[in-house]
């Protein structure tokens, strides 16, 4: 059994999925994002590695299991554990490679994001009146 559990600190999603659009809000769930991502590049990691060593060791126990001449039916199961270690492996490999783009993506955004609207955010932070919600003028 594997001792991997999602480590999420507040036991849901990474970043908080609200309609809180202000600028340093958008910055935080970026960056809560990017980590997040990083985090479980970590596990996946971790994960590829146990995978593989127990997709060696199942293939070296089928060989020794055929050479202490059991019934070839348990050989072939544990053959097939070994080849299905390996195939489970790939799709590991895959989404690891999926959470690094994922977190450079992220941290794209987040340059990106600051990038066009930190100026504008500066603005609007720094004046004392109240800003109109967006639209207000379109009317």
């Amino acid at each position: 059994m594997s001792d991997l559990e999602p480590t999420t600190a507040r036991g849901g999603a990474a970043a908080r999925t609200d309609g809180d659009n202000r600028y340093k809000a958008v910055q935080h769930k970026l960056k809560t994002l990017g980590a997040a991502m990083d985090a479980a590049d970590t596990e996946l990691q971790a994960l590829l590695r146990g995978m593989l060593m127990n997709a060696q060791r199942a293939e070296s126990l089928a060989v020794d299991i055929a050479n202490a001449e059991l019934d070839k039916k348990f050989v072939e199961m544990t053959s097939q554990v070994s080849v299905a270690l390996g195939g489970a492996a790939v799709e590991v490999r895959r989404l690891h490679e999926t959470a690094q783009e994922v977190s450079g993506l992220a941290m794209d955004a987040r340059r990106t994001h600051a990038r066009l609207y930190e100026g504008l955010d500066t603005v609007r932070s720094g004046r004392k009146e109240r800003t109109p919600k967006p639209g207000f003028f379109a009317h």
